[in-house]
C-alpha cells in the first residue's frame, strides 16, 4: 500500500506541479532559433532584458512593487500598535473586538472593491455627503482613489491583509519574556524607549513573517486591480497575456514574480526563524495592565473605527445589491430584492454558481483523498524521501494562484508527450504505430486537460493543488493526536491497513478532516486567479469571473446583480469559516503559518 501511494503521488505531483513549472521556466529562459531548418533551443535572458527595457513593463513592475510596499507599511502601522495594545493591556470588550478585527479575512477584497468604488469615487457617497455639509465642491470633487484607482487598490489590500500582520506580530509579542522589559524599566527607560529598544527588536521574527506574507499577497493580487480597471500592474498583464501561448513575455513576467516570491519567502524564513530565543517560558504569563476608563474608551472607539472602515466596502456591496435607484445620492433612494431573484434566472450567474459548487466540491474531495494519504505516510510510515514529500506537499503555499494558473494554461495547451518520443515508445514496446495514431493519442491527451476546450478538470486540479497543504496539516495533526496503539491493535486482529484507516482512523480524526475540507471548499468557491485565467468561456465561469463579467457589461442593472452575487458569496464564506472554526478551535490559526 505504501509503495502504491508513493508511486501515485509521484505521478500526480510530477504531472500537475513540476511539469507546469518546467514548461514555465523553459518558456522564459530558452529562446528558439532556426539553424539549417532545425529548431534549436538556447538558454537566454533576452526576454527578461526586454521586459526591463520596455517602459510599459517597467511601469507595471514599479506599480506592483509600490502597491505591495505601501500595503505592507500601512499594515505594519496598523498592526504593531494593535498587537501591543491587545497583548499588554486589558479593557472592556477586548475578546469581542479581537474577533471582529479578523472579520476582513473572511470578506474577499475582490467583492469589496465593488463597494469601495461606490463610496469613494468622484461622485460617490463620501463626496456627496461632504458636499451637503459644504466641505467639497462637486464641480471639482477630490479623487480619493488617486490616479486610476492606485490609492484605492492600496487601501483595499491594507484593509484585507492587516489581520494577517496583526496575528503574526501579536504572536511574536506574546512570546517575549516580560523580565526583559522589567529590567529595562528598572534601568530607567521610558515606556516608549522600552518598546523601541527591547520589545520591537525581539518581535522582528513575527514582523518579518507577517510582512513577507502581506507583501506577496498584495504584489500578486489580481482581482482588485481588475475591478478598478487598473491595467499597469504585473498581475493584470499576466492575465492579459495568458491566452497568448506563444508570447514569451508572459512566461518571463510569471517567472520574475515567482523569483520575487521565492526571495521574499527565503528572507521571511531567515528573519522569521532568527535567534531571538527567550531565557524562560514566563512570556506566556505576561501580566496585563488594565487601561483607565478614558484610555479604554479611546481604544474601543479607535478599534471600532478601524473595524467599521474595514467592512465599509462590503456594506456598500450589500446596499447596492438591494438598491433599485442609487444615483447622485449618499444612500439608495429606492430599494428592491429583485436582483437576488435575477441571480437564479440569469444564465451567466446561475451557471457560475453551479460551476463553482462543482469545482469547489470536487477539489475538496480530491484534497481530502490526497491529504489523507500524504498525512498517513508522513505520520505513520518511514521511507527514504519522507522529508521531501513533506516539502513538496507544502510547496503550493509558496506558489501564488496567479503563477500556478498561468503555468497550467501554458503547460496544457500544448502536447503533453512529444510525438517523436511517443513513436519511439511504441517501437520499444513492440507495437505498430502510424503518425495518425500518435497524433490521435496525443490529441486526446491534450483535450482532456486543455482549458481552451474544457477547463473543468484542470480547474479542479488547480484548486486542489493550491489548497492541499491545509488538508495535509489538519490530517497530520489528527494523526499526531491519535495513539498509534489503536492501529496496532487493529492490525493484530487481522485488519488490513486500508480497513484500519476506514474503521479506526477516519472516525477518530473526522472533525479535522471535515474542517479542512470546509476551508478548502470555501477558498475554492471564491478563488480569483485560477478561474480568471483558466475559464475562457461563459459556460465555464466560476462565481468570481461571473462577477467580473457582469461589471464589464454596460447594462444598468449588471453592477447590482454582481453585488447580489457577491453578497451570497460572502455569506457562504462566512458560514464555512464559522463551522470550520467550531471544529478546529484554536488550531485553525496553524493553517495559515508558512
Amino acid at each position: 500500500m505504501k509503495r502504491t501511494l508513493l508511486i501515485l503521488l509521484a505521478g500526480f505531483f510530477g504531472l500537475f506541479l513540476f511539469y507546469p513549472l518546467m514548461i514555465l521556466l523553459g518558456g522564459a529562459f530558452f529562446v528558439e532559433t532556426v539553424h539549417g531548418g532545425d529548431v534549436q533551443r538556447q538558454f537566454s535572458l533576452a526576454y527578461f532584458g526586454l521586459i526591463f527595457e520596455t517602459p510599459f513593463y517597467r511601469e507595471c513592475f514599479g506599480n506592483s512593487l509600490l502597491i505591495a510596499t505601501w500595503t505592507t507599511l500601512l499594515c505594519l502601522v496598523i498592526s504593531i500598535p494593535l498587537a501591543q495594545l491587545f497583548t499588554r493591556f486589558r479593557f472592556p470588550a477586548k475578546t469581542f473586538l479581537s474577533a471582529l478585527l479578523l472579520l476582513p479575512l473572511i470578506l474577499p477584497p475582490f467583492v469589496g472593491a465593488i463597494g469601495l468604488k461606490q463610496f469613494f469615487s468622484r461622485y460617490g457617497s463620501l463626496n456627496l455627503l461632504l458636499a451637503k455639509i459644504g466641505i467639497v465642491d462637486l464641480q471639482a470633487p477630490p479623487d480619493w482613489f488617486g490616479s486610476g484607482g492606485f490609492a484605492g487598490i492600496i487601501l483595499l489590500n491594507t484593509l484585507h491583509l492587516y489581520p494577517i500582520m496583526f496575528l503574526s506580530v501579536q504572536a511574536a509579542l506574546a512570546n517575549l519574556d516580560p523580565a526583559l522589559r522589567d529590567a529595562a524599566r528598572n534601568l530607567g527607560a521610558s515606556g516608549f524607549r522600552v518598546f523601541r529598544t527591547v520589545t520591537l527588536p525581539l518581535a522582528i521574527p513575527g514582523v518579518f513573517a507577517g510582512s513577507s506574507i502581506v507583501f506577496i499577497s498584495a504584489f500578486t493580487d489580481l482581482g482588485v486591480p481588475l475591478i478598478f480597471e487598473f491595467q499597469t500592474t504585473v498581475p493584470t498583464q499576466i492575465f492579459n497575456l495568458v491566452t497568448e501561448a506563444d508570447n514569451p513575455i508572459g512566461y518571463a513576467l510569471v517567472v520574475l514574480t515567482l523569483l520575487l516570491v521565492a526571495l521574499l519567502f527565503a528572507i521571511g524564513k531567515k528573519w522569521g526563524d532568527g535567534q531571538f530565543a527567550m531565557f524562560s517560558r514566563s512570556a506566556t504569563q505576561t501580566e496585563q495592565n488594565r487601561l483607565s476608563p478614558l484610555m479604554s474608551s479611546l481604544a474601543i472607539i479607535g478599534i471600532s473605527g478601524l473595524i467599521g472602515i474595514s467592512v465599509l466596502p462590503h456594506l456598500s456591496v450589500i446596499l447596492q445589491s438591494f438598491s433599485a435607484k442609487w444615483f447622485f445620492s449618499v444612500l439608495p433612494t429606492e430599494w428592491t430584492t429583485e436582483f437576488y431573484g435575477e441571480i437564479f434566472s440569469l444564465d451567466l450567474t446561475r451557471t457560475s454558481i453551479r460551476n463553482s459548487l462543482l469545482y469547489a466540491s470536487a477539489s475538496a474531495f480530491l484534497d481530502l483523498v490526497l491529504g489523507l494519504a500524504i498525512a498517513w505516510l508522513l505520520a505513520r510510515q518511514t521511507f527514504r524521501g519522507r522529508d521531501w514529500l513533506d516539502v513538496i506537499a507544502m510547496l503550493p503555499l509558496a506558489l501564488p494562484g496567479l503563477v500556478l494558473a498561468f503555468a497550467y494554461f501554458a503547460a496544457f495547451t500544448r502536447p503533453i508527450i512529444d510525438p517523436d518520443w511517443l513513436t519511439n515508445a511504441f517501437v520499444i514496446l513492440g507495437f505498430e504505430s502510424t503518425p495518425a495514431t500518435v497524433e490521435w493519442l496525443n490529441g486526446s491527451l491534450i483535450r482532456i486537460f486543455d482549458p481552451r476546450d474544457n477547463p473543468i478538470l484542470l480547474i479542479v486540479i488547480a484548486y486542489s493543488i493550491h489548497r492541499l497543504p491545509f488538508i495535509v496539516r489538519v490530517a497530520y495533526a489528527g494523526f499526531q493526536q491519535l495513539s498509534v496503539s489503536l492501529e496496532e491493535a487493529s492490525a493484530n486482529l487481522g485488519a488490513s491497513p486500508l480497513r484500519t484507516v476506514f474503521k479506526i482512523v477516519l472516525p477518530l480524526i473526522s472533525a479535522n478532516l471535515i474542517a479542512g475540507s470546509i476551508l478548502t471548499f470555501a477558498f475554492a468557491m471564491l478563488d480569483v486567479s485560477t478561474g480568471m485565467l483558466l475559464a475562457q468561456e461563459d459556460q465555464f465561469f466560476p462565481i468570481t469571473k461571473a462577477i467580473y463579467g457582469l461589471l464589464m457589461r454596460i447594462t444598468p442593472t449588471a453592477p447590482a446583480i454582481a453585488c447580489a452575487l457577491g453578497v451570497l458569496a460572502m455569506i457562504l464564506l462566512a458560514l464555512c469559516f464559522f463551522f470550520a472554526s467550531k471544529l478546529l478551535g484554536q488550531r485553525m490559526g496553524q493553517l495559515f503559518k508558512i
